[in-house]
């Protein structure tokens, strides 16, 4: 007799795992190991980056430490999460307004959780690949805003806040990552100072995804810095040290939100976390230190930006369509007429490399994968230059160069490819 899993049959890994697992199937390795090109995975350089501050080589943990964490998070690194925004974007936050999590991923889960049934979430069309798999775990309806090339992957900001025909008069909340991911597209200066504007005004509300914070020529972008009244909003910022801060292996992620708000997450992580590990919370309170986090805005944003100039030129020259933002790690690229990602990503295996397919950033294709659904993302893929160190730069675009290159060949030639 067959095993009868107890457990849900519909939970599928989210995109990027998928793509990773069928990269596994084909390769024979793991993304990541030595020779392979990890193009399809969102993670930094967790290496001192030039000009930036060294990273901690360990933590002290005494018997303290070793008790049950507190539920919202340890009270050195709330006090490091509040003084950060208020030193470098002038808000007035207080501990009490900083919910720790383990990670960014869990924070957003644990919003959408405990949303009530009858607020309406937006969400752009194009955005990081785990937000449908936590908006499907969590039960959420949500209406996609368009991305497409005519808006520039870049609606106005009233546009995440209409209401639907079915209820004019419902309340609105928008789920926006910025700098964006995929697309690197931010809102920053009077867009972002709108947009919060439009999140504080009643019946609306919003969770701003901020795990890119400093990858952005301004070396720092926060919707905090525009917030009139958190304690009277609905205003949710998601934080983390995933990115900027290079240290995505400790797990460690924050919400800034309204007292009110962060009773109700801490009192969740009460009997649904059971609060997050002391020591990787001590290992991120040294990273929060002032003058380490002044000089990381800096070196990040030197790097970063230097990475995606030079990667959008060459892609541009092997006649990729660029269509990225100023933020971020990413590039938001068009593939030739004819060519889907898919197909990319097949011929990419067999080199080590991989790519994520656009159609997995795709907020309103089907969590199912309803095969009838045309996604319009088939021929646009995201590509990753957060882990790739400087040096790798020429052997990157020379083989995705001879992997398009190939394409082109074989279709002139009238060889049969892949759809």
């Amino acid at each position: 007799m067959p095993f009868d899993s107890f457990l849900s049959d519909d939970c599928p890994p989210m995109g990027i795992y998928e793509t990773l697992y069928a990269f596994r199937d084909s390769f024979g390795q793991f993304m990541g190991t030595e020779g392979t090109h990890p193009w399809s995975q969102g993670f930094p350089l967790t290496t001192q980056l030039e000009g930036g501050p060294p990273l901690p080589g360990e933590v002290k943990v005494s018997a303290e430490d070793r008790f049950y964490p507190k539920a919202w998070g340890h009270p050195a690194l709330r006090e490091a999460i509040a003084a950060h925004y208020n030193r470098f974007y002038g808000s007035s936050i207080t501990p009490e307004n900083v919910m720790v999590f383990a990670g960014g991923r869990p924070g957003i889960l644990t919003v959408l959780s405990l949303l009530k049934q009858d607020i309406q979430v937006s969400i752009g069309n194009a955005e990081w690949p785990a937000y449908l798999d936590i908006m499907t775990r969590a039960g959420i309806d949500w209406r996609v805003v368009p991305f497409t090339e005519e808006n520039g992957f870049r609606p106005s900001n009233a546009e995440y806040f209409e209401r639907s025909g079915s209820d004019p008069d419902g309340r609105v909340f928008p789920i926006i990552s910025n700098p964006g991911n995929p697309t690197g597209h931010t809102r920053a200066g009077d867009e972002l100072e709108e947009l919060m504007a439009l999140a504080e005004q009643p019946g609306n509300g919003i969770l701003l995804d901020e795990a890119y914070e400093m990858f952005h020529p301004s070396k720092g972008v926060s919707g905090i810095r525009y917030v009139k009244d958190l304690e009277s909003s609905n205003v949710f910022l998601l934080g983390a040290c995933t990115k900027g801060l290079q240290c995505p292996g400790i797990r460690i992620g924050w919400v800034i939100a309204s007292r009110t708000n962060i009773e109700t997450l801490s009192n969740f992580s009460s009997f649904g976390m059971g609060g997050v590990s002391h020591p990787s919370q001590l290992y991120a309170a040294e990273l929060l230190e002032p003058a380490r986090v002044a000089k990381a805005r800096e070196a990040v944003s030197a790097h970063y930006g230097r990475q995606r100039e030079r990667y959008g030129a060459a892609f541009r020259e092997m006649g990729l369509g660029v269509f990225t933002g100023d933020g971020g790690f990413y590039h938001w690229l068009k593939l030739p007429e004819g060519l889907e990602a898919k197909e990319l990503n097949r011929r990419l295996f067999k080199h080590g490399a991989a790519i994520l397919e656009g159609m997995d950033c795709d907020m309103a294709r089907p969590h199912a994968k309803d095969p009838a659904y045309v996604s319009p993302y088939h021929g646009w893929f995201r590509f990753s230059f957060g882990a790739l160190p400087p040096e790798t730069f020429e052997a990157d675009v020379a083989l995705l160069g001879k992997v398009l290159a190939e394409y082109r060949a074989d279709v002139e030639a009238g060889r049969a490819v892949s759809s």
